[in-house]
Order: structure tokens, then sequence, then C-alpha cells
């Protein structure tokens, strides 16, 4: 296997490594606020056996860009737009996506947008909109911003959103990775993510045809009963949810999640797999 790590170069592209093999499909990998390609590190084995892997770091994290560097205001789709274009530089014309909370956020705006580079798509702890109770924690977040050391915000949200004993390797990762994070860099993500709502609207008809898997803990208290009602009536769309599970379910529940992604991206690949 031929490991390469691209940084932001001149074209400035998103930093990414490439997982390549002698496998004709690609899996992109998407993380979420404060995480990294290390989010996934449950996923690669398996993963790379069966396809090349690229895991993407979003703007802000790692070597990419950071939100402030960009020529116009920074958004979601600046963000789909980037990963298109990085896929583009690379002759990559259509992928399978892998994303986890924000990675999923974006793989919908990238449905939205750019629906022809999807071949399917694995959404783990998705976010479709926000209750009553997370709206007012990210108002309280915002409110408090100016005064409060970012990673104390972080931390406070990480334990909103994963409170309980079995999250807690999740919810440690999650705060090791974001610690590399720069204040502005965290609080540019925390201002768009109140645009959430608009990233599933329309998305059946925009994304008619492309077969999505949304994977969620039973236990990702704020966000998995919104996800149910948004996907009632979606014929694209499966979903799976783990029992004794929280928000970030690919590192809580590694190996299920792990069994039901490889399931659903076997059935939507092109070429034969041979199981491990």
């Amino acid at each position: 296997m031929d490991i390469r790590l691209n940084s932001r170069g001149e074209q400035q592209l998103l930093e990414h490594i490439i997982y390549e093999n002698d496998k004709k499909e690609y899996i992109v990998l998407l993380h979420g606020i404060g995480g990294n390609s290390r989010v996934f590190f449950k996923q690669l084995k398996a993963y790379t056996k069966e396809y090349n892997v690229i895991a993407i770091h979003l703007p802000g994290h790692g070597k990419s860009a950071k939100p402030q560097d960009y020529n116009e205001p920074f958004s979601l789709k600046l963000v789909a737009d980037e990963v298109k274009r990085l896929l583009a530089s690379l002759k990559i014309d259509k992928a399978h996506f892998v994303g986890i909370s924000l990675g999923s956020i974006i793989i919908h705006t990238i449905l939205q947008n750019h629906p022809s580079i999807v071949k399917s798509a694995v959404l783990g702890g998705t976010i479709t909109r926000f209750t009553p109770l997370s709206k007012l924690l990210i108002n309280l977040g915002d409110l408090t911003k100016d005064v409060t050391p970012h990673m104390w915000l972080y931390r406070f949200f990480a334990w909103i959103m994963m409170p309980k004993s079995n999250h807690k390797n999740a919810r440690s990762v999650f705060i090791k990775e974001a610690k590399k994070l720069r204040r502005d860099d965290l609080l540019a993500w925390f201002r768009i993510a109140k645009t959430v709502d608009k990233t599933h609207k329309f998305l059946e008809q925009k994304a008619k045809g492309i077969p999505r898997l949304y994977i969620s803990g039973r236990e990702d208290h704020l966000f998995l009963d919104p996800l149910k009602k948004d996907l009632a009536n979606d014929q694209d769309a499966e979903l799976i949810v783990l029992e004794q599970c929280g928000h970030v379910c690919n590192i809580e529940k590694g190996k299920e999640f792990n069994q039901a992604s490889l399931r659903f991206l076997r059935q939507n690949s092109h070429h034969i797999h041979h199981a491990s």
C-alpha cells in the first residue's frame, strides 16, 4: 500500500492523506469539528482492504487552509466546493463518502451542490437540524465566546453531546484532537453550524437515486429524533441505530459501524469484493 501525504502547497488544496492500493473505487472520509483523519482509526484497516481511501482535513484542521484564508465568506458550500476541487485535482470523478457529525453535514452539502461526484454515502452521527435544546446551547456558546476559552466551549459541547460513561473514549479522542485547533477556526465552524437546517432541505429531490446509509447511536440524544423524522419518507435513505451508543458511533461501536458500512458500500460498488 502506498501512503502519500499531500499538504496545502501552492494551490491551497485541502490537506489529505491517500491510502492507495490496487483497488478501483475510492472512499472519501470527512471528520467532525475539531477532529481529523485520526477519528477514523477503527475504519482504516477494514476500508483499505477493499477500497482506496482519501482522508481529508477540513479547513482549519491540520495543514488545510484556515476559514479566514478564503476570498469569500466561509460557508458549508465553500467547503463542499473545496472537496470537489480536491477530487478534480486527483482526477477522481466519483467516490463513496463516509462522514461523521460535521462530516455528514458536509456530505449533505455536497449532495445538494455536487451530487454527480457521489456514488453512495455513509453518514454517522448525522445532524439534520437542531432541537430547541441544541439551539439554546449554541446561542449560549455564541454569547459567551468572547469571554470563554475556546477549549472550554469545546469540552462543554462534547460533554453535552456525549454525556455517558460509554461515550468517554470518543469524547476523549475529539477533545484531544481539538486542542490542535485555533480559537478563530473553531469559532468559524460554530458560526456556520447554525446553517445546518438548510443542508437537508430538498435533499431528497437534489440527490434522488443516490443511496445513503445513516448510522446513529440510540443515545445520540440531541440529533437522533429529528433525523428519524427527516428520513421517514426518504426512499434513498436507510437508517441503522446502534444500541448503547452515542454521537460518535464509528468510535464507540467500530465493529458494528464497519460491518454495516462495508455491507452498504459493497452493495453500491461496481467491482467484486472479497469479505475479510
